[in-house]
Parts: structure tokens; sequence; C-alpha cells
């Protein structure tokens, strides 16, 4: 048997059914894991070139499932007025909050938007992120989404990362369209969906739903839209308020219900059931200092999938550190160390639709590997501003050395 790298003298943490393989082998062909498994189980073969660990810690890739990338400016003004007293309200009356991020990324080029994101993207690679999710959405029309979604899809092609693009067009209501939602969700749906799925820009659809954005009823027209164009869906849910979010997510089968923190009972059932994803935001939690907890426990209870991302965006989470997320993750919502891992890694590629390829070590899945100076995976979650990711291997191909 030939094989194209072996990896060996590690500990491996699979993500998979078995759990942890000690004193750990990897081999790797075509970009896929051929074999893993204990060294004195290993099948006899060769392999182009050996990777010693050094005693190290494997995981997948870890997978940041829920980003908002690519944008222009940023609002550390608002930040600091926030810090002084003013309210939301304040603060868009003075023409700040999302409609400044849609001002600034509408004056912005395609090469200034990969040029900017470039450098958010790289912070996250460093950390051992293999796959990253990004949403357009603050272009709120035509030219300026297609423009957000392309520098998206450069940034897949110029660093070694998969890139899973998702249409956000439904994340506010453009200032032209004042007063006019149901116009707005008619020119989603019947122009810029339909476009940017023909232009083979679009990964699946994602949605606003609450109060302060669309109606469950504008959310499930956007929805229609999706499934006419053969795309997955995903929810921003029940972030403000119970308004049924979840619940909606979940009767279109969606992928995933972000935020979460306002789903009941009814919501979390509904998402055990069609294996909807519940993904975690606590960067946004954290920086709005919200208080409403999500609803672990009925998630625990109902078997629905934790996932944990960074929620990178310019306003409410500007977050670069998936392994801060993991911290927060276990410190703000009480995950165990576990289950965090799991929520970057398994849960998640469910959440991205990439479960049959991604986020465990197993015989036919990429060969997606992050490597770590830790005595143990639990660290991963302990360490505040530390960085012990050692090497990063994307497809078999090394691309973070384990020696510098």
């Amino acid at each position: 048997m030939e094989w194209d790298s072996l990896w060996f003298n590690g500990h491996a943490a699979t993500m998979a059914p078995e759990g942890v393989v000690r004193d750990a082998v990897i081999a790797v062909k075509d970009g896929r894991i051929a074999w893993i498994g204990a060294a004195k189980d290993r099948p006899a073969g060769r392999a182009a070139a050996e990777h010693d660990l050094g005693g190290r810690w494997v995981t997948p890739g870890l997978i940041d499932c829920h980003t908002h990338l690519v944008f222009g400016g940023n609002r550390a003004r608002e930040f600091e007025m926030r810090l002084e007293g003013a309210t939301y309200e304040e603060i868009a009356r003075a023409g700040g909050g999302i409609a400044s991020t849609v001002a600034a990324t509408r004056a912005a080029d395609e090469d200034s938007l990969i040029a900017s994101a470039a450098v958010r993207l790289q912070r996250l690679l460093a950390e051992g992120v293999t796959v990253v999710e990004v949403k357009s959405g603050y272009g709120l029309d035509l030219a300026t989404e297609r423009r957000m979604l392309r520098a998206a899809r450069a940034l897949g092609e110029r660093f070694p990362v998969t890139v899973r693009t998702t249409g956000l067009a439904a994340h506010a209501l453009p200032p032209e369209f004042a007063g006019r939602a149901d116009d707005y969700i008619a020119l989603v749906c019947d122009a810029i969906l339909p476009t940017l799925a023909a232009e083979g820009l679009l990964d699946a659809v994602d949605a606003f739903c609450e109060r302060i954005a669309f109606s469950p009823e504008q959310t499930a027209r956007v929805f229609d839209t999706a499934r006419r164009l053969g795309l997955p869906v995903k929810l921003h849910a029940d972030q403000l308020s119970d308004g049924g979010g979840a619940a909606l997510a979940a009767r279109y089968n969606a992928l995933s219900a972000d935020h979460a923190e306002h789903t009941g009972e009814e919501g979390a059932r509904a998402m055990a059931a069609a294996g909807t994803v519940a993904v975690l935001l606590p960067g946004a939690f954290y920086m709005l200092r919200e208080t409403k907890l999500p609803p672990i426990d009925l998630f625990r209870r109902h078997g629905v999938p934790m996932a944990v991302s960074t929620d990178c965006n310019p306003g409410t989470s500007p977050a670069v550190s998936l392994l801060l997320m993991l911290n927060m993750a276990c410190t703000l919502f009480r995950l165990t160390p576990q289950e965090a891992l799991a929520g970057v890694t398994r849960n998640a590629a469910q959440a991205l639709g990439m479960a049959a390829t991604h986020g465990t070590l197993e015989p036919g899945k990429a060969a997606d590997l992050a490597v770590w100076d830790v005595g143990d995976p639990a660290e991963l979650c302990y360490w505040l501003g530390a960085n012990p990711c050692a090497a990063v291997v994307r497809g078999g191909r090394l691309v973070k050395s384990l020696h510098g």
C-alpha cells in the first residue's frame, strides 16, 4: 500500500465515534484520509513523505461556520459611542449601525474588500481554521452583493481554506426601501438571489428573521425562492425574541438556526426532528452584553447539535479568534470542552452541509488537520490569548509548518 503522506507519533481527537486515538497514525492519499488508527495496528505500506508529530495532538481542521468576513470600513467609533452611553437608536439616527457598513461596502471595490477580509482570514487560519463560511448582506443591492460574494470566492482561491458562500441579501432593509420591506423582499426573490445563483456564487441562502429585520412571512418567501433554486437555507433566528424563527428554519429543513438565544421548547423540538444545527455565537452575546443565554439544556435534552462560530462582523462581533470563542462558549454558555470542540468541527461541518467530507478524522474524509502543542484537547478551550496551533494540513498538504 502506498500513501502520499504519513503522520505519526501523536494523539488524535477524531471527533468521530471512536473518540481519542493514542499514539495515532494518519495515512493520506489524494487529499483524503486513507487510514487512521493506533500505531500498533498500522497496515503495511509506504509513504512518499512522513511527518513526526512529536507527541502533539491532532484534531480535524477547525470550521468557522458563521461569518460576515467581507465588509467595508469598521464600526470602532460606534463601540466608543455605546460605551459613552449612546443608544442603538441614537447611533442609527447619526448614520451608524448597519447602514454605515452598507455605505462603506457599497463604496469599496472588489480588491479592497478582498484585502481587508484577507487580514481577518489570516488570523483565523493561523489558529487551525481550514473551512470558513462567508455571508453577503452588507450590499443589499445586486451589484454589491455580487461583489462581496466574488471577494469571498477569491479568498478561497488565494488562501489555503475552503470557503462556503451564503447569500444574506435579506439581512436588513436598505435605506432606499425604507417603509417598503415587501418590495425589497420581492427584489431579493425575483432578481438578486436568482442572478447570484445563476452565476455560481451561492452555496446557501440566509435571512434575518426578527422584529427589527424581516417577518416570518417575508422570510418564508426567501426560503421558497432558495428551494426553487435548489439551495439549502440557514437562518438568523430568535436572537432578540422567540419569533418562531427556529421552528420556521426547521420547517424548511435548514442547515442551521443561528444565535437562537430565545428559542423555546417548540423550536428546539422542531430543530431536532429536522437535523437543524444550533449555531451559538458567544462573541455577539459578549459584545452586546446580552443576558439571555441560549437554551443549552433544551438543545441537549432534544439532541440538537450545537456549533460554535465567531460571527465575525463589524458591528456586533468583531471577533477573529475561533479559539477565543471556544473559551466563551464554555464560560458564558456552559458548554463542556468536548461540546465546544464538536461545535467547531463535527457540528460546524453539519451546519454547512459538509458532514460527509469534513469535521471528523475518518477514512474517506478530507485530510484537513490541525496540530496542537497541548497536553489535552480541553486546553484549546482553556487558554486566553494563546495560540497553540503548531501546524495545519489542508487536503493532505502542509500549509503551516511544524517547524515555523
